[in-house]
């Protein structure tokens, strides 16, 4: 289990193709803030059907996207 878990299934369950959350949303979903680690983790988002897009550091964003087959 990843402690990026609630995240991927909050982003599992969203039907847009394309949504954006900030980093404080991230934050109130998992209960810490993200690090550096979270580009290691971001891989296991493709079991639930998306991928990280961009992740602006400036504007404290992720960027989230529907994967299409």
């Amino acid at each position: 289990m990843s402690k990026y878990n609630e995240l991927w299934e909050y982003v599992g369950k969203k039907e847009d193709m394309s949504f954006k959350l900030t980093f404080a949303q991230v934050q109130d979903i998992l209960g810490f803030e993200i690090d550096h680690s979270f580009l290691n983790y971001k891989k296991e988002l493709i079991a639930y059907g998306y991928e990280v897009g961009k992740i602006s550091l400036k504007e404290k964003t992720v960027i989230f996207n529907k994967i299409v087959s």
